[in-house]
């Protein structure tokens, strides 16, 4: 029973792809008026014929990823958009061969569609990394031979001058792929009684710990305003202009400001910190009495 759900899973795609693969090439001629027709007159069935002459084109190239772990129908069926995306593109009165034009379109679709699903993690996100995905194993083989091992530095950098990307791309990409996802709940060894996801460590503070924090955020911002209500309206000036905002004045700025020199903004200042500090500490030592 097994067999036959597997069979009746598998052999539709099979057909399907060796069906594509039996239609005829179109000559030139054809090709051109079947994409101008298209073009110009929106001719679906033009669309059809000339779609499905060069499925086997998508049947290729979906071929020559399966490595990567993939169906090969869900391959075919992203080169198919790609396909489609290049028909809608093309120009034929470029001169141009739609098989050509197309070929791009659709390797690069079912390129897009490897980096998105072959892990849970997202692979490729920039042109570097992309590269590195799709040639290092095949570098790799040509200048070490032994993908059981670590690369050795002088392959490291002979790869990264062959792709034109920094040893620091290629020693990520190769630990990306020497291994594939893990579950969290898959046991650390065969007679284990721990999984993954225990080995975690969470770095967030703990509830009674936020709530200390936020505790003591909130009684420290008290003090400071005690402490600045100790100030006369200069200092206080000088104080939130110097040390609370993001980019303060210069002194000599302040001092303008002020109608002093900026020796003097440096001495306000000295002296309102002063103030601040016998504030806070007051208002501390007195909160430690009172508990």
């Amino acid at each position: 029973m097994t067999t036959a759900i597997r069979g009746t899973v598998a052999d539709p795609a099979r057909s399907y792809i060796r069906g594509l693969m039996r239609v005829p090439l179109l000559d030139p001629e054809e090709e051109l008026e079947l994409a101008s027709r298209w073009r110009r007159l929106r001719d679906e069935a033009a669309l059809h014929r000339l779609t499905t002459a060069y499925m086997r084109l998508v049947v290729g190239a979906a071929s020559r990823f399966r490595s990567y772990g993939l169906p090969i129908d869900d391959l075919v069926q992203e080169g198919t958009i790609g396909l489609m995306e290049a028909a809608s593109r093309f120009e034929p009165e470029r001169g141009v061969r739609f098989s050509t034009y197309a070929t791009w379109w659709v390797r690069a679709a079912i390129q897009d569609h490897v980096l998105r699903n072959w892990s849970i993690v997202r692979t490729g996100t920039t042109a570097a990394h992309k590269t590195l995905f799709f040639n290092l194993r095949r570098l790799r083989a040509r200048i070490d031979g032994d993908a059981t091992r670590p690369l050795s530095v002088e392959a490291r950098q002979s790869i990264a001058r062959r792709l034109n990307v920094t040893l620091r791309d290629v020693e990520q990409m190769e630990g990306r792929l020497s291994g594939g996802d893990r579950s969290l709940n898959a046991p650390v060894g065969e007679e284990a009684e721990i999984d993954w996801q225990d080995l975690l460590v969470d770095d967030r503070p703990t509830p009674e710990e936020a709530v200390m924090r936020d505790h003591d955020g909130a009684l420290r911002a008290r003090w400071l305003k005690l402490a600045l209500d100790e100030l006369n309206p200069r200092e206080r000036l000088i104080v939130g202009e110097r040390c609370l905002a993001d980019e303060g004045p210069t002194l000599e700025a302040l001092g303008l400001r002020l109608g002093v020199s900026k020796e003097r903004v440096r001495q306000l200042e000295a002296q309102a910190l002063g103030k601040l500090r016998r504030a806070v500490r007051k208002a501390a030592e007195e909160a430690d009495a009172g508990r």
